[in-house]
């Protein structure tokens, strides 16, 4: 039972520390949309959609007027893409142009699910959604897009991330003259969940219901804002901190969660409890970790303050809700993070610190800008090396990479919006050509053998 008194009291965190509900995400299952007549299942998937979600985004916005409470985004998320693919045969961008026709008449921000889950190999539609994913991103202005190459139970699928290398490369060539954008809204997973309401890993996961409401909270601005007036405690006494802090912000997640899910008569599914940046001073994961005692995010200890922060994250949320899921921690998307942006301008921040920090935080290396003369190969490598890192740790870890095309170290692309702006970071550019060629796949770890 929910105390709205224990809600309100956060209240005041909203206008001072950019408190928000990030996001509501409404997960719709497409199995039912499956026609081999590709027409036919593409307007299934607009009917559907257009039906289920047609008051998502009023429903927000209602709340938001009722309890002051900030939705930034309404996002629908669907069951992959390459599954409808598989049954109906064709090009899938038919698919994503009735997604996006989908999403402009009921309003969302983004849907995402343009998906394939590939971890252990092709089934069919699967490969031709892939090599469509940089056509469906140009052609589309909402529509975000995810391949799950790994996982701890299956390994790592190596040909598929060979081809992941070169459709990031190929996705951002393709809209060079709109910052690369596509690449923006397309992210290789390992250990991919089926209930994530973040774009751009957003999917509707097979086994979830028909329908369903999932919440993303945000509040690095409420975390940085209650460890500057503790300026003495203990490292200990921060982690208790920031659990505290971090229930309170979970609870507004799930108030928030409810009453969406009573109003749209669909089940209510889970809170992800992630600390989400924007680009906005004063809500920036980097800035907690300075607040704590870094001089730069990215200098010696930085893993070690992440890895306390996203654990008392897990621990304060996880007592909030008995609906905790998704993602659940620190995110360090560096367009996204007015600190991380700082710390990379400077040189304090590179890409093998940040590599070094997703093995004790959410999600992977995310919304990071390298040059454009980048090779497929060596995103390739970068793809493989944080997929490890999620396959040995039984965590999800992730890569949204910009190749810059035309742009060189120092220069920067801007997106606008949530997604900020980036400074192109240097790339190691030995080449790993070789070892991501001989494909196959790297076999699960041992301890994927419990059960």
């Amino acid at each position: 039972m929910i105390n709205t008194h224990d809600i309100l009291e956060t209240i005041r965190m909203i206008d001072d520390e950019c408190l928000d509900i990030r996001t509501i995400t409404m997960g719709i299952s497409l199995l039912d949309c499956g026609s081999a007549d590709i027409d036919e299942s593409c307007n299934k998937v607009y009917d559907k959609i257009c039906k289920k979600a047609e008051k998502l985004v009023e429903t927000g916005i209602n709340i938001e007027k009722e309890y002051g409470i900030p939705i930034i985004n309404k996002r629908v998320s669907v069951t992959p893409i390459s599954i409808l693919a598989g049954i109906s045969g064709g090009d899938p961008v038919k698919y994503a142009l009735a997604l996006e026709k989908a999403a402009q008449k009921i309003g969302v921000n983004f849907i995402g699910g343009y998906s394939a889950l590939v971890q252990k190999g092709f089934a069919s539609g699967d490969l031709e959604l892939i090599n469509s994913i940089p056509q469906a991103l140009a052609q589309t202005e909402h529509i975000c897009s995810s391949v799950n190459i790994g996982s701890t139970q299956a390994g790592i699928n190596m040909d598929a991330v060979r081809i992941m290398g070169r459709k990031i490369k190929e996705a951002a060539e393709i809209t060079k003259d709109n910052d690369c954008i596509a690449a923006g809204k397309l992210v290789v997973l390992c250990n991919a969940p089926e209930n994530n309401p973040f774009m751009a890993g957003a999917f509707h996961g097979v086994s979830e219901p028909d329908c369903v409401i999932n919440v993303g909270v945000s509040g690095p601005g409420v975390v940085r804002a209650a460890v500057s007036k503790y300026p003495d405690y203990s490292i200990n006494q921060i982690a208790e901190l920031i659990k505290k802090t971090a229930f309170k912000v979970t609870r507004m997640g799930q108030l928030v969660g409810s009453l969406a899910s009573e109003r749209l008569g669909v089940p209510f599914g889970i809170v992800d409890l992630s600390l989400a940046p924007t680009p906005a001073v004063g809500d920036s994961v980097a800035h907690i970790l300075e607040e704590i005692g870094l001089e730069k995010c990215g200098g010696a200890g930085t893993t070690a303050c992440l890895a306390m922060l996203n654990d008392a994250v897990k621990k304060g949320g996880v007592m909030a809700s008995s609906n905790v899921g998704g993602l659940s921690g620190a995110f360090i998307p560096v367009s996204e993070d007015a600190g991380m942006i700082d710390a990379a301008r400077c040189g304090a921040l590179t890409i093998e610190k940040l590599e070094a920090m997703t093995a004790v935080c959410s999600v992977g290396l995310d919304m990071i800008v390298i040059p454009g003369n980048t090779t497929p190969e060596v995103i390739s490598g970068i793809i493989a090396d944080e997929a490890a890192i999620g396959m040995v740790n039984s965590k999800t870890t992730a890569v949204r990479i910009i190749p810059a095309i035309g742009k060189n170290v120092g220069d920067e692309l801007e997106f606008g919006g949530l997604l900020g702006s980036g400074p192109v970071m240097p790339v190691n550019t030995n080449s790993p050509e070789k070892f991501i060629s001989r494909g196959g796949r790297i076999p699960a770890p041992l301890h994927s053998l419990k059960n």
